[in-house]
C-alpha cells in the first residue's frame, strides 16, 4: 500500500448481490471494521426486510452505524456524512481498514466526497408546502423547471418538489447544484471503490429468493411489531414507513394487499430499486467491478485493494 494509513475500501452494488459477506471477508484479511452504508440499516427493529447481518453473521468484525435510529426518526444524509468520517477516522488512527458497505448511492457518495449541504429554513418551508396545498403540485413544478430543470426532470415526490423549491428560494441555488460531483477528489482519500455485478436475470432470480426467506422469517410479524401508535411507530417515519418490503407489509395489515400481493409488489420494487443503483454506480468511473459470483471474488477484491 502506497498509503501511510489504510485506506477506506468502499464495497458498492445492488441489493443481493453479496455486499454485507464480502465486507466481512475483506475484514478479516486487512484487519478492517465495517461501516453500514444503508441508510435502512440504521434503524433498529428493521432487521429482517433490510437483510441486515446477523451477530453470527458478522463472524466477530465490528460493524458500525447499525441500530442507530429509531423507526419514527428521519435519516439525515448530513448527520450519517459526519458520523460515517468520525467512524473513518477512528478506525484508521488505530490502524485498521474502514470498509464501508452499502447500497444507498448518494450515502456513500456523502460518506466519501466532497459533498455540501443545502440549508433549511421552516418558515419557507412551510410556505412552500403551503403553496403546495393551495396551487396543486403542477404549478410547482412549472415553477421549478423555470429555475432548476435539472431537479425538476428528477424530483419523484411532492416532498422533494418542496425541498428543492426551499433550497432554491433560500440560496438562489439550483437544488441540482449541491449533488454530489463525481470529479471531485475523495475528501476521506485514500478510498479503493469496489463494486459487485450480477448479470441481470440472477440478480432478479435472487432478489425473489430473498423476498421469500424475508416473508418465511417473518417480515409480517416484524412489521406488525414496529406499527406501533403514536411518534415512536413505524408509520410515522418519514424514511422507514417508505421503505420497500415494509410499505406493502403495511398494506397487507391494513387489509388493502393481500401477502401474495405484497409479496409481488415487493419484488418488482426491489428489482427497480436495483436497478437504479446498478445504474449509480455504473456511471462512476472510480468503481472496480467484480463478479460477484466468481469463486475468487475474495481475492479479486484484495487485488483491487492492494493495486490501488
Amino acid at each position: 500500500m502506497r498509503a501511510a494509513r489504510p485506506p477506506v475500501v468502499a464495497v458498492v452494488g445492488a441489493t443481493a448481490t453479496g455486499k454485507s459477506a464480502l465486507a466481512v471477508a475483506l475484514a478479516h484479511a486487512l484487519d478492517g471494521e465495517v461501516v453500514n452504508g444503508d441508510a435502512l440499516q440504521f434503524y433498529r427493529g428493521m432487521d429482517i426486510g433490510t437483510a441486515k447481518v446477523t451477530e453470527a453473521e458478522r463472524e466477530g468484525v465490528p460493524h458500525h452505524l447499525l441500530d442507530v435510529l429509531d423507526v419514527g426518526q428521519e435519516a439525515s444524509v448530513a448527520a450519517f456524512q459526519s458520523a460515517a468520517r468520525g467512524v473513518f477516522a477512528d478506525v484508521r488512527s488505530r490502524g485498521r481498514t474502514p470498509i464501508l458497505v452499502g447500497g444507498s448511492g448518494l450515502y456513500v457518495r456523502a460518506a466519501l466526497d466532497v459533498l455540501e449541504f443545502p440549508p433549511t429554513d421552516p418558515e419557507v418551508r412551510a410556505a412552500v408546502e403551503a403553496e403546495l396545498a393551495e396551487r396543486g403540485e403542477a404549478a410547482l413544478r412549472a415553477e421549478l423547471a423555470a429555475v432548476d430543470p435539472e431537479s425538476a426532470a428528477k424530483v419523484a415526490d411532492a416532498r422533494r418538489l418542496v425541498r428543492a423549491l426551499e433550497v432554491h428560494r433560500i440560496t438562489g441555488r439550483p437544488f441540482s447544484a449541491f449533488m454530489p460531483r463525481r470529479e471531485h477528489e475523495p475528501s476521506v482519500a485514500p478510498v479503493v471503490q469496489i463494486g459487485l455485478s450480477l448479470e441481470r436475470a440472477v440478480l432478479h432470480e435472487r432478489i425473489e429468493a430473498r423476498v421469500e426467506r424475508m416473508l418465511a422469517a417473518g417480515l409480517l410479524d416484524e412489521v406488525r411489531a414496529l406499527d406501533v401508535p403514536g411518534p415512536d411507530g413505524l408509520r410515522q417515519g418519514p424514511t422507514s414507513s417508505r421503505a420497500i418490503g415494509y410499505a406493502q407489509m403495511l398494506a397487507v395489515l391494513d387489509g388493502t394487499l393481500t401477502p401474495v400481493q405484497a409479496a409481488e409488489q415487493t419484488v418488482v420494487a426491489t428489482r427497480r430499486f436495483a436497478r437504479r443503483q446498478e445504474t449509480w454506480f455504473r456511471a462512476d468511473p472510480r468503481v472496480h467491478w467484480v463478479d460477484a459470483l466468481a469463486p475468487d471474488v475474495v481475492a479479486q477484491a484484495l487485488a483491487v485493494v492492494a493495486g490501488s
